[in-house]
This record gives structure tokens, sequence and C-alpha cells, in this order.
């Protein structure tokens, strides 16, 4: 059996120099940028970022060993740490002095354990004995203090993407305090206590740094606590419990994720799906806090969606002069004891030079998963993972898998529910823009942006029913119900049925007709054009009542007047369409050519010749005289009817 891969890392890694004694690596979790330093900066300071554009190269002045080096947002000012006390700034503001200039912690006998740019000119010290938050002005070479917070710190995370920063507290460390910023503001939020699995006596610091990051996971902030449970014959495995992190109100407990092994582990979130990576196995498990176990806790308790898996191989392209063009790539090791793992989704392998992102490589619930209806809950955000997703729909109808039609229904109803919140998006944004400015239309709505994959009538239509219908083997029933729990789907969505849909019915049922009626009259069919015209075609092989259940839904519509005359023309019902068109006061109106057209098709004379006179009859009414205009450029005809029946059968125009 192939092997599963889930995971890859990504195609185009983050190249930098790799560390060693003359060289040091760091890496800035906000802007996502690595930092090579070497001999303190003062043969080279090379940054090196997601896209081309924050990548730097500069020196600095050797002023001791570096501790911590980070940009502000927009690489507007350089912050380096080379001592406990103080932290040094250096301007890459054009046309600002660039000088160094230095901060001393204010908190006397204080520990700077690290620091955190909120902003471009806001930056917070975190000390052993507290926060400082302060402002720096790049112009003046000075910072403010915009306020500072008194509390004995063991260790700090911080989270970029939310501005929220976590200090472990208290001699067993398992105290969090968080606090938040925004706009040159500090907020204490509420404290929360992590559960350790055993509580030492004498008390010690029993949270490590290592086993708790941050994360955003389907748009709200979580706190990930790896928790250890001690090895004994009856302790339960590790496991990672998932704190919900409000920016208002208490922090509370909400997810276990359940982890078979035992040993180390490191924790990425990619695409909302939680990715744990044992180390000892070189695997990884996947978690989708989404779909849950059962509803009846307030913590909800989840397995991996899965089996456990290694990431997809990778190999990294030899380069150099040495290099011979034939060599190939050297397979990268995975799950290295180098690897550094950073939030949200960054590998770092500091040995051999390289930054990767996580990515999702396929849904892995498209193989592994059994519950159809709970697969559709989980997340696809690539394109790529359409056709996985149709795939999957076309396994759960094939034959020897046949889903009961409640399983049908569900799949149905919830790619339908992605399909309507993108439908009707890009309804409202068409309708904003057809408004115009005037009436905030464009200005006040921006176009949708796709957050999934959407599975949409032409998709399902191309990849799946259309296929289905056509495979042989199948119940005739079961393929009937299947096609009517979609086109359900669609109208419970309030999503309008398209054309090729009802043809596809219509081909189906072509040899089981008397299903229609009770489409029709208990709406399981809606009512629509192309379903009317679709009947109306069907007619010679479909007994008298389908021409009467299309012309009835066709004038429920009272749109579609022209679609009925079109209709019955194309199949050489001329006076058919005559009658019509005059019971809804239509033939005053109508072009006199294409009737004649139509009837002259027909090759029968007398056809040709009521036709003809009609519409005499009707322009001596409208105008006084049976001639036609120029410009109904009927010409032809007239013509057409002197050689068939002489000059004396055209009407003459009548006298007062």
């Amino acid at each position: 059996m192939t092997e599963q891969h889930y995971l890859e890392l990504s195609e185009s890694p983050v190249q930098f120099e790799h560390a060693s004694t003359v060289n040091n690596v760091f890496f800035d979790e906000a802007n996502k940028q690595v930092f090579a330093v070497r001999s303190g900066g003062a043969t080279g300071v090379v940054v090196k970022g997601p896209d081309d554009k924050s990548s730097v190269a500069f020196r600095m002045d050797d002023k001791g060993e570096v501790k911590c080096i980070k940009f502000s947002i927009g690489n507007k000012i350089l912050a380096v740490q080379r001592t406990s006390k103080s932290v040094d700034f250096i301007n890459f503001i054009p046309d600002y002095p660039h000088t160094e200039f230095c901060q001393e912690c204010k908190t006397k006998n204080a520990n700077i354990l690290g620091f955190c740019w909120t902003n471009w000119n806001e930056i917070i010290f975190i000390t052993d004995q507290g926060i400082e938050f302060y402002q720096v002005f790049p112009d003046k070479r000075s910072l403010k203090l915009l306020k500072s917070q008194s509390i004995n710190v063991n260790w700090y995370q911080y989270c970029p993407e939310t501005a929220v920063i976590l200090l472990s507290t208290t001699v067993q460390g398992n105290v969090l305090q968080p606090f938040a910023f925004r706009n040159g503001t500090m907020t204490k939020m509420s404290k929360f206590e992590i559960e350790l699995p055993v509580v030492p006596k004498p008390a010690k610091l029993s949270l490590s740094e290592r086993d708790v990051a941050m994360a955003t996971i389907y748009g709200q902030l979580y706190v990930m606590y790896l928790k250890h449970h001690s090895r004994t014959a009856n302790s339960p495995s590790a496991e990672v419990v998932l704190y919900h992190l409000p920016r208002e109100g208490t922090c509370k407990k909400r997810h276990v994720l359940k982890l078979t092994p035992q040993g180390k582990f490191a924790l990425n979130v990619v695409d909302n799906l939680v990715v744990v990576h044992h180390q000892s196995s070189q695997t990884s498990l996947i978690f989708d806090i989404k779909l849950k176990e059962s509803d009846s806790s307030s913590v909800s308790s989840h397995q991996p969606v899965p089996p456990p898996a290694a990431h997809h191989p990778y190999r990294i392209p030899l380069s150099g002069p040495a290099v011979v063009p034939s060599q190939p790539p050297v397979p990268s090791q995975l799950y290295s004891s180098s690897w550094s793992v950073f939030q949200p989704d960054i590998i770092i392998s500091a040995s051999e030079g390289y930054l990767w992102y996580l990515q999702v490589k396929a849904p892995p619930q498209s193989t592994c998963l059994q519950d159809k209806g709970k697969l559709m809950d989980f997340p696809v955000d690539e394109e790529d993972c359409k056709m996985v997703i149709l795939s999957v729909c076309s396994q759960l109808l094939e034959e020897e898998q046949k889903g009961s039609l409640p399983v049908v229904a569900t799949v149905f109803d919830k790619l339908n529910q992605v399909y309507y919140k993108d439908y009707h998006a890009e309804q409202s944004y068409a309708q904003a823009i057809e408004s115009g400015p005037s009436r905030g239309g464009a200005a006040a709505q921006k176009r949708p942006i796709r957050t999934q994959a959407v599975i949409d009538q032409s998709d399902m239509y191309t990849h799946v029913l259309s296929a289905f219908t056509e495979r042989k083997g199948v119940s005739h029933k079961f393929v009937v119900a299947v096609l009517m729990e979609y086109i359900r789907s669609l109208n419970q969505n309030q999503i309008m049925v398209q054309h090729y849909l009802y043809e596809l019915v219509s081909q189906t049922l072509a040899h089981h007709l008397f299903y229609m009626p009770q489409f029709l009259q208990y709406h399981v069919l809606s009512d629509s054009k192309p379903l009317a015209c679709l009947l109306l075609s069907l007619e010679s092989t479909y007994p008298p009542p389908a021409h009467q259940l299309s012309l009835d839904m066709l004038k429920r519509l009272s749109t579609a007047n022209d679609e009925i005359v079109e209709v019955l023309l194309s199949k050489q019902q001329v006076l058919g369409a005559l009658r019509f068109i005059r019971s809804v006061g239509g033939h005053d109106n109508v072009s006199a050519r294409k009737f004649l057209d139509a009837a002259r098709q027909t090759g029968d004379q007398m056809l040709f010749y009521t036709v003809f006179r009609s519409f005499q009859q009707r322009n001596q009414r409208l105008r006084g005289s049976p001639v036609f205009n120029p410009g109904e450029h009927c010409e032809e005809h007239v013509a057409h009817f002197r050689q068939l029946f002489g000059d004396q059968a055209l009407m003459k125009p009548s006298t007062v």
C-alpha cells in the first residue's frame, strides 16, 4: 500500500546562512524574518523574510553577544538586545540619524527576558519583574514609557496576529496572565490557571515555555498546552489542551486533543488544523476542532482525523560551483532534532539554513474519514482539494459504496451551505455594483473572497452527476433519488437550479416520465423556463399532459411568453404559437416574419396561407392597410404568397 502523506514543506523555502561558530541565527515571529548575525554584526547581518521586499543586509558594531534582534513593523527601527539590562536601537528610516541609542529597563534590579514590537514605534520589554510598554521616537532617539505592570515572570509567549502577550507567573509557572495591546494602549486580561498533571511538592517551576503556544484557530485565539502525563502503567497518554482566550471574559478549557504516543512533541496550526509533530516516531497527527465528537460536554474531546503519517519527503537542491548538473537533490532529514517550530506554520532548520512553511498536501479525511457527512465539515482551502471532494462524492455514489440517502442528503446540504454563502455574497456584490457609488454600492462592499473550496452546480454536474447517471448497474430509483436530493438541497439553500441539471433529470426520466407530474405537484422541481421548455421538447415521447404541464408552468412564471413561442415554433406548431400569443395579448407586437418563416418551413401551403392572412388582418386593424411595412422584412414571403395563390388572393386595402 502506498504511504499516505498529508503534510508537506513549502517548495520554495527561505534560505539563509546556516548556524555556525561565527554565525548566529535568530527568528522574529512577528515579521517572519530570519536574522543571520556574523561576528556580532561586525562582518554583516543578513535578514531574510517571506518575500524579497523584506530582505535586508547591513553591518553594525560588535558590542557583545547578540541575545535578541528584531525589526519593528515595516523594517523602520532595529532593536538589539545584548545585555539583560538594556536594548539598543538603530534607525532605518531614510533621512534619520543611523547612530544607535539605548534604553535601559525602568525596574530596578530587573533582567530583560526579551522584547516584542507591537507597532512600528511601540515596543514591550518583558522582564523577570513585569512588563514595560514604550513608544519610540526615532527623530529624538529616545523612548517614552507608556505603561508598566509589576509581576513576577518566569517566561513569556507573544502572538503577533492578535498582539496578545502571555506571562507565566507563580512558583509553578501555571498561572498565566495575558495582556492585549492596541493603538498605544495596554489592557490587562483575565488571568487563568493551567491544570498540571501532577502538583510538585515542594513547589517548583512545572510549566515549561516549550509546552505552551498561542494561535488563532477559526478566528478565535487559543492557548495550546502540551500536557505530559507521568509514565506509569495506568496513566493516560499525552494530550493537547486548548484554552479559549477571549479579549473580554474568562479563559476556559474548550478542547482536548488525544495523543497516543509519549515523547517529544511540537505544535503547528495550518489552515485551522492543529498539527502535532512526534519526533521519535517521525510522524504528525492532525486534528480539526470543528469536528466534535459530541456536544454533551463543554470540553470537546478529539481524536486525530487521519492515522499518524510523516511529511512528504523533501529534497534540498544542491547549489554552488562544484555542483554537477545531473547531481540529484539531497533528501532533507525530516523531524530533525535541529528543527525549531514556530507559530502558526513555520519550521526552521538552523543547521541546514532553511525556513519552510508547513502545508496541507491534500485533505487527509478524503481517504481516512468514514463518516462522509462529518467529512464535509473538514476545512478545504486549496483549489486542488475541490477535486478531492468531488472524488469523494463520486465514491459515495458508486454501487459498491452506496451511501444511504440520508448520508447523501447530508453531504449535499453541507456542500450547498458553503455554496449558498458564496452564491449570495456574489449576488449581493453584483447588486451593490449595479446600484452605483451614489447608493454606497462598490465603495461600501468589497468583492467577496472565497475562504473555502466551493463546489457549485457546474462542478457537481461535470464531475459527479453526469457520470453517475450513465453508470451501468446502478438502480434507476437510486439515480432518480440522488438527483432529486441534490435539487432539493439547492432549492432549500435558495440557489437557482441551472438548466443543465433539469436536462439531466429529463434524460434520466426519459423512460419513466410518469414521475414528472408528481415532482411538479409536490414542488420537488421548481418552476423555471428551462424546465418548461424541456417538458415541451419531450411532448413527442411523453403523453399529452407534458404539453399542458409546461404551458401551465410558463404561465405561472408570467415572464416566459417569448420562450413558449420559440419552443412551439421550433416544433412547427405555428398555429399553437399564434393562439398562445393571442391569449396573452401579445399578437399586436410579435414579429410577423418569425411566424411566416416557421410556417413556410413546414411545407404546408394552407398553413402558410392561414398565417399570412392572419398578419394581413392584423396590419389592416392596426394601420388601416394589409400591406407589410418595409421594416418587417416580409417582401420574400409576399412574393412567395403571390407565387402560390396569385395576386387576387392578397387582401386589398379597405375603403371608407
